[in-house]
């Protein structure tokens, strides 16, 4: 198997947009292979997420048609649908792509628009992620499938409202310090405590917002990468599922996807997780953070509501989470995620980061969940 590396980097401000995302994807993967110093010509295969095209823009096949934007409309492309994790999955297949040595140069990334319409409709195009004869008839969406999942932490181990509020306070006070972000702002831990409630325990400030946007990530055999001046090298990638229903899953507190992705990515890095300097990871609720930092391996269980409260997650902290935003500030565009998480790494140990960067990271961790936990990839990357 070769080593592969991300040698271009691209990502639209995430926000509301009036432009289609094929488009935004266009601005993305422009910016990337620009950044790779290479031609759209170079690129030999593309790998895309995208999730609800089909009903906010009426729009399948989306693979060709953002390879048509480009004006590469004859490579080999190939739309990927994961839920969330869909842009991270295009990446795990990409890069398993070149190990095998059938290409050198692919571009993965992914788009969603979802601002054009409705927050009634597109609440009921996330829960399509969900099992449609069980759950969604029951009228079972994503802030309550999380909210269940806060409930049984909180039970197990004690987490608190408060320790959740300070995953958002501090994700927004990174997101002030990324110009791509949807929320620049800073708010309170007051501001999230008396946040009305969209699923107790769960308010409004727990929750991520929707978000149109686009990011794109040029993938180059160790050969090609060689040859660029700043690659950074993909050490591990794993994929894990679990049971769809939520009334399959044995414990709610946890994600065994998550540590199932996780040991089998470090198991291909040959890593342990105190080896990771900085860490994106799959913040839709702040929950959802606090429970993936101890799948992770970052924290023990139940250390998760501690790590937040305490600061070992902000900037500065033992090991700094979603120095972007996380999807709770910088934007959660369900198809792009992945791959925007993967920019934010790169940049990270390109140390290109600025007024958030982590000092001396090395190696760094991206994570991505896909529906109700039933789907997760786990990514590690370093640099020479």
């Amino acid at each position: 198997m070769r080593r592969v590396a991300v040698i271009g980097v691209g990502v639209t401000k995430f926000g509301k947009h009036d432009r289609t995302s094929a488009e935004l994807f266009a601005e993305a993967a422009r910016d990337a292979l620009i950044d790779a110093e290479l031609s759209p010509s170079a690129v030999q295969a593309l790998y895309y997420g995208n999730v609800v095209g089909s009903e906010t823009e009426k729009q399948l096949h989306t693979g060709p048609q953002a390879a048509s934007v480009l004006g590469i409309p004859t490579v080999p492309t190939t739309r990927f649908e994961t839920a969330c994790a869909s842009s991270h999955a295009a990446f795990r297949h990409a890069t398993m792509e070149i190990a095998a040595g059938v290409s050198d140069i692919i571009m993965v990334g992914g788009a969603e628009r979802v601002l054009n319409v409705p927050t009634a409709e597109s609440t009921e195009y996330f829960a399509y992620a969900s099992d449609a004869s069980w759950e969604q008839t029951l009228g079972l969406t994503f802030p309550g499938v999380f909210a269940l999942v806060a409930r049984a932490h909180m039970a197990k181990y004690g987490t608190t409202e408060e320790q959740m509020a300070h995953v958002a306070v501090k994700n927004h006070r990174h997101g002030v310090l990324n110009p791509k972000a949807q929320f620049r702002k800073e708010i309170t831990l007051d501001t999230v405590m008396t946040s009305p409630y969209i699923a107790d325990p769960l308010k409004l400030y727990d929750c991520c917002p929707f978000t149109d946007g686009g990011a794109a990530v040029i993938l180059a055999s160790e050969e090609v990468a060689r040859r660029h001046k700043r690659p950074i090298w993909v050490l591990g990638s794993a994929a894990a599922s679990d049971y769809m229903l939520l009334h399959d899953k044995k414990d709610l507190s946890r994600v065994p996807a998550t540590e199932r992705a996780a040991a089998a990515a470090y198991r291909q890095a040959g890593l342990e997780p105190d080896d990771v300097d900085v860490v994106e990871l799959h913040d839709c609720f702040t929950i959802a953070e606090i429970v993936a930092t101890e799948g992770l391996g970052l924290f023990e269980p139940g250390a998760g509501g501690i790590a937040a409260e305490k600061g070992w997650t902000s900037l500065g902290g033992k090991i700094p989470v979603n120095t972007s935003g996380g999807l709770k500030a910088k934007g959660h565009p369900i198809g792009a995620t992945g791959a925007a998480q993967i920019v934010e790494i790169v940049t990270q140990l390109r140390r290109e980061a600025g007024q958030r960067q982590v000092d001396g990271a090395k190696v760094g961790l991206t994570h991505t969940l896909g529906g109700n936990t039933a789907t997760v990839l786990v990514s590690l990357f370093g640099r020479d």
